[in-house]
């Protein structure tokens, strides 16, 4: 038993080094949930801020699951997250570091700037996004006779909701 706690410890470990540290949680934070996110970024087709025609993020849509893969709340426009236990966050966006994958959408840290409810987030203060899959635009299709028209990218992510230690 000691054996396999020391392997759950290291390999702990060995996943919280391979977390870039432009998105790493503030010191003396703790995780207080980890969940699994499968769904879809939209995209829609619009100006960006040179005028120039390109896919931009709209909000997500997910499901967000447990380590046994039931389903314990949702991932949304905000970017909010909210949970079957009625706690919710909303965050901003404060780090974000490309993801070790080209096809992947880059890992982020987040800021809580909200919250409501309450529950497991209740306490959450920063959120990390990692191990994507998936989500990125379409690298064509976003032209004039497509303007305003949105596509959706599936996607998969982990999430970390830290908290202060206490």
């Amino acid at each position: 038993m000691l054996l396999g706690l020391l392997t759950l410890t290291h390999a702990q470990s060995d996943s919280a080094s391979s977390v870039p540290d432009a998105i790493r949680a503030p010191a003396g934070d703790k995780v207080v949930l980890r969940a699994h996110a499968s769904g879809v970024q939209i995209y829609v087709c619009q100006a960006d801020s040179n005028g120039t025609l390109a896919w931009t993020l709209k909000a997500p849509e997910a499901e967000l699951h447990d380590g046994s893969g039931k389903t314990i709340g949702r991932h949304y426009a905000g970017p909010s997250w909210r949970l079957e236990d009625g706690s919710q966050v909303t965050g901003q966006l404060v780090a974000k570091a490309e993801a070790p994958g080209s096809a992947a959408i880059p890992w982020l840290l987040v800021n809580v700037t909200a919250h409501s409810g309450n529950g497991t987030l209740s306490s959450v203060t920063s959120i990390q996004r990692i191990n994507t899959r998936g989500g990125k635009p379409p690298a064509t299709g976003c032209d004039a006779s497509h303007r305003g028209s949105e596509t959706r990218s599936s996607y998969e992510a982990d999430y970390n909701f830290y908290a202060p230690a206490p």
